[in-house]
């Protein structure tokens, strides 16, 4: 067993948060049900009602600083495209890359 095999991989989005604050378009809905949508509070979400809202590129419920420590503050009920989103995948890179950050290495 390698090195990143033991280690948590989930756990790694907590010190990161670059998905998060990578693009304004990127935090959107698209599956969601209407009863998924109406549990996230609504001042997190966009004027179009189609994503979270930002501020600038970065996802207005993303607290704490990014590559250091962060947390999402709606993580139970954040959209499907922040749960697909896995560390060491070919979003994960291309968002570690925008802050100048190493990528993950995966098996």
């Amino acid at each position: 067993m390698t090195a990143m095999q033991e280690i948590d991989l989930s756990s790694l989005c907590q010190s990161c948060g670059a998905c998060c604050g990578y693009s304004q378009n990127w935090p959107r809905f698209s599956v969601e049900s209407d009863e998924e949508l109406a549990l996230i509070p609504s001042g997190l979400v966009n004027a179009r009602q189609s994503g979270m809202r930002c501020e600038g590129d970065r996802c207005s419920a993303l607290q704490g600083e990014i590559g250091k420590a962060t947390a999402c503050g709606v993580y139970a009920v954040r959209p499907e495209v922040c749960r697909t989103c896995m560390p060491g995948d070919a979003e994960c890179a291309m968002a570690r890359r925008k802050f100048g950050l190493p990528m993950i290495e995966t098996a």
